[in-house]
């Protein structure tokens, strides 16, 4: 997700704006093309952590495919491993995106577009999810109508409720970095020194947050996360106002923060017993890395080549996707491998289609017909 992003699904843009705040150099005014390589890389971050939820990890997979995924991809079981590292990459895009949404737009316009956005295919994904746990053949408990009933809320995770989805912790960091983003920046109106003091009060914040080990501030500053969506606000400083060694500077001690927290929540010595996979310190680094890289090239302009349309699809697609793939996943694969007989890589592959097209019945059904609606009627609402 979004994350995903969340990830935040649809055609990326750049409305053009009047330069904000003391720059290098003024603001970009010229409509500039879709960044459809978002949507691509946004795409691929989803399919990672599809792998790492398919053949990367244990748990509940395991239990689809009848053996661990380990046994059913001995090659690739070690790569897939790395593909949690997708929800990091979807928090830099986050951070890139939110600031990009935000930049010029009034509070009560930034509230309707995320809420818009975000809760009319989750609505789906919950409702969804649990009525195919609740059938007799899944070997998967529901959770109570209770819980069920509150995850529609979104905020399940800091209420201790179960939770419907697995990937909604992602969408807990990326709400309250929306919070954070629409009271520092878009409330008092966004421009560069606004946006580039939030960026180190932040970081400053997060670290004194770890240091302090107070649970308040862990859950407002979310010190594990912050540096992700920290580097996308830089990057899309970057995209705004060009070459500059203040944006550049948040994306560098960003990136430095945001690898060790990757580190620290995913390395283990290789020889830990119990551990499913081993990631090394130097692949989870190179990984963070290619995230940050690839949207910094998005941000340079140095893909406007890949502007084929069916990335605007593929970007449309992956919220719906993010939300439905690991639940109903363990249902099509045990299905599909144990049932059906079919080899553990023409499952896989086959799954991943499945859930694509899903996805893309939520975006047709559901998200083009009630984003729309959800947001006209958001945006008529009188802010207090």
């Amino acid at each position: 997700m979004t994350a995903t992003t969340a990830p935040d699904a649809g055609p990326i843009s750049l409305a053009p704006s009047p330069a904000a705040g003391p720059g290098p150099r003024p603001a970009r005014t010229a409509h500039p093309p879709r960044l459809r390589a978002l949507d691509g890389l946004r795409l691929l971050a989803a399919l990672m952590v599809a792998a790492y939820h398919y053949g990367g990890r244990t748990g509940e997979i395991g239990k689809a495919w009848g053996t661990s995924p380990r046994e059913q991809f001995p090659t690739a079981s070690s790569s897939f491993a790395y593909g949690c590292l997708g929800v990091q990459i979807f928090f830099v895009i986050s951070g890139f995106v939110i600031c990009m949404s935000g930049w010029g737009r009034p509070l009560r316009s930034f509230f309707a577009s995320r809420v818009s956005r975000l809760f009319p295919a989750y609505w789906a994904a919950i409702i969804l999810v649990t009525a195919v746990f609740a059938l007799p053949w899944v070997a998967y408990e529901a959770v109570s109508p209770s819980d069920a009933l509150v995850n529609l809320t979104m905020l399940q995770q800091p209420l201790g409720v179960d939770r419907v989805l697995g990937v909604c912790w992602t969408l807990w960091a990326e709400l309250r970095f929306y919070a954070l983003f629409a009271l520092f920046v878009v409330l008092p109106g966004a421009n560069r020194r606004r946006v580039v003091l939030f960026c180190a009060v932040w970081t400053l914040g997060a670290a004194v947050a770890q240091a302090a080990n107070l649970p308040l501030l862990d859950v407002v500053l979310m010190p594990e996360y912050a540096s992700y969506f920290i580097g996308g606000i830089g990057l899309y400083l970057v995209h705004r106002y060009g070459h500059d060694a203040l944006a550049w500077g948040i994306v560098a001690i960003s990136f430095l923060i945001g690898q060790h927290y990757a580190i620290a929540g995913l390395w283990h010595p290789a020889r830990m017993e119990n551990a499913f996979s081993y990631r090394s310190s130097t692949g989870i680094i190179a990984v963070v890395a290619f995230g940050y890289a690839a949207v910094a090239l998005i941000a340079l302009g140095k893909l406007h080549w890949a502007n084929w349309r069916w990335l605007t699809v593929a970007g449309a697609l992956t919220y719906p996707f993010y939300l439905i793939h690991e639940h109903l996943g363990w249902v099509v694969v045990g299905v599909l491998h144990q049932r059906l007989g079919l080899p553990s890589y023409a499952t896989l592959v086959l799954t991943v289609a499945l859930m694509l097209t899903l996805a893309w019945l939520l975006y047709r059904f559901v998200e083009q017909r009630l984003t729309p609606l959800l947001k006209r009627s958001l945006s008529a609402v009188r802010m207090p």
